[in-house]
């Protein structure tokens, strides 16, 4: 499989009455780290110190700011005039396909601001990155339980193959999920330090109610999908 020079995805947001929004995101192949296209801004409230996660590792002697902050601080002022229930027209062109939805704005944002996150260089979203690279826009909550356990497993397949001890009951990727919420939780009163109106908080809100998802249909077995392999 030949690598590609970058990972791009484009966001194109049409809300009506106001001028249309394209957002170019690149990603490093290897790294799966995002590749920023012109100088990234820093503001007071990007600061590590500033609201920081309960189980963040970084210490601020080496990290001034929160690497997912810093992702965010060039393109959260766009969305700070408009409310997260505006209708809109997004289309997202990714490698290989386009998807179009008519939803609201906080579905589109949200499923962006899950690549920005998820790229930043945060040692806790940087679990998430096999999902990036294969990034679902509009992804429903059953598909992002099958994404996710299914990511996951396959991770484990290839543990397994080195000889290394594998998870197959999913207990760590609880785990993760777990960890992942307390950012979702700190970044949203991150951005309540942000003067705008309610897109970017609530669009965190839809990641974390995807995040909170999957712990409880682990908890379950997994059952809502079973259904997928009576055959």
């Amino acid at each position: 499989m030949k690598q590609a020079d970058k990972i791009e995805f484009d966001y194109i947001f049409e809300i009506p009455g106001k001028t249309g929004m394209h957002f170019h995101i690149a990603l490093d192949p290897k790294t799966l780290n995002y590749l920023p296209p012109e100088e990234i801004q820093t503001a007071a409230w990007a600061e590590l110190e500033n609201e920081k996660c309960s189980n963040c590792p970084l210490k601020p002697a080496e990290h001034k700011f929160c690497p997912i902050a810093l992702n965010l601080v060039n393109i959260l002022p766009k969305f700070g005039d408009i409310y997260s229930y505006e209708p809109t027209t997004i289309t997202v062109k990714t490698p290989g396909r386009s998807y179009l939805a008519e939803t609201t704005l906080q579905r589109g944002l949200g499923s962006m601001l899950g690549i920005y996150m998820v790229s930043s260089g945060c040692p806790i979203m940087a679990k998430l990155k096999p999902m990036v690279r294969y990034h679902l826009p509009f992804a429903s909550i059953e598909e992002t339980v099958f994404r996710a356990a299914s990511t996951y497993l396959l991770g484990q397949y290839f543990k397994h193959k080195k000889g290394e001890a594998a998870d197959w009951s999913l207990k760590n990727l609880v785990r993760i999920y777990e960890e992942v919420q307390k950012v979702n939780m700190a970044m949203a009163e991150r951005l309540r330090s942000v003067p705008a109106k309610d897109a970017n908080i609530n669009a965190l809100i839809v990641l974390d109610i995807f995040a909170k998802e999957l712990p409880m249909n682990i908890e379950m077995s997994l059952k809502p999908l079973e259904y997928l392999f009576e055959e």
